[in-house]
């Protein structure tokens, strides 16, 4: 049986990999293909396809959306399949970079008041690319001592409700369904455990809402779902008609114990791949039809 990783990301956005390097990593974990799903950038599909195809890896495009949801949850959309050069898709990743642009500066300065020695220039020079975010920001306060690891940096400083926190600019759901499906691609749900949904109830209700705005799929394994989450997010898979997928979600060394290729210790079937591409083909040939 083949095994695939379906979310992962490179310099491209906030991962530590250049996307061929991220490729060359799951060629060496040993599996047979992966998507690329940076934060609100298609910026390393180019390279991503290009390493996959030398090495023999089956490949497709994909991206990762923030989108509007209530705190403390978070709710990113997948965009599988889609077509990096749509100007709809350019447009949303224009939209996105430019809220992350905004919130940077002022998530700067609060940590500049608490006293911290920081400037944007320093944590621009650690993208790769043309998405800057918190993880830069976390490396850099790493760099400097501030903090022993960039997770104890989220604790403190970055992450939600912590003392440099500054929220940012988010899409609307089906905004980001729309442009993806515009994009010849397949909307999918990512880590719904990130909603912290009050019950599986509400959970349904919001899944079965977004599937009646174009929804076709959810992250049923990833390293953050326990094998209790992972069966009910099967469950309504099976009973919403949606597609499964699974991802590690790796960002590089700076996520302890996530592996290239694993979720929580599980494989990520290739069926999964095949799936995906064969529903993104069915738009495209729908749309030339």
């Amino acid at each position: 049986m083949s095994y695939v990783d379906l979310h992962c990301h490179s310099t491209a956005s906030d991962g530590e990999f250049a996307p061929r390097e991220v490729v060359r990593k799951a060629k060496a974990a040993g599996l047979s293909g992966l998507a690329l799903t940076d934060h609100d950038t298609v910026a390393g599909l180019a390279d991503a396809a290009d390493e996959a195809a030398t090495l023999g890896l089956d490949f497709i495009t994909g991206i990762e959306i923030s989108c509007r949801w209530e705190a403390p949850g978070h709710l990113h959309m997948l965009g599988y399949g889609v077509d990096p050069t749509s100007a709809d898709l350019q447009r949303l990743s224009r939209d996105a970079i430019e809220a992350r642009n905004v919130r940077n500066p002022k998530m700067i300065q609060k940590l500049r008041e608490l006293g911290i020695d920081i400037t944007m220039e320093e944590v621009a020079a650690k993208s790769g690319g043309e998405v800057v975010s918190r993880p830069h920001m976390a490396k850099v306060l790493v760099e400097k001592g501030v903090v022993a690891c960039e997770q104890e940096a989220f604790n403190r400083y970055l992450g939600e409700g912590a003392a440099a926190y500054y929220d940012k600019e988010r899409l609307d759901d089906d905004y980001a369904i729309g442009v993806i499906r515009k994009a010849g691609g397949v909307a999918v749900l990512a880590h719904p455990v990130h909603l912290r949904t009050a019950n599986d109830a509400h959970l349904r209700t919001v899944v079965k809402n977004l599937a009646d705005k174009g929804l076709e799929g959810i992250e049923v394994l990833h390293s953050e779902h326990s094998a209790e989450r992972t069966e009910t997010y099967r469950r309504i898979a099976a009973d919403l008609g949606l597609l499964m997928t699974g991802g590690s979600d790796f960002h590089g060394k700076g996520k302890k114990g996530v592996e290239l290729g694993l979720a929580a210790g599980r494989r990520i079937p290739g069926e999964w791949l095949d799936a995906l591409k064969q529903r993104a083909a069915s738009r495209r040939s729908q749309r030339r039809g």
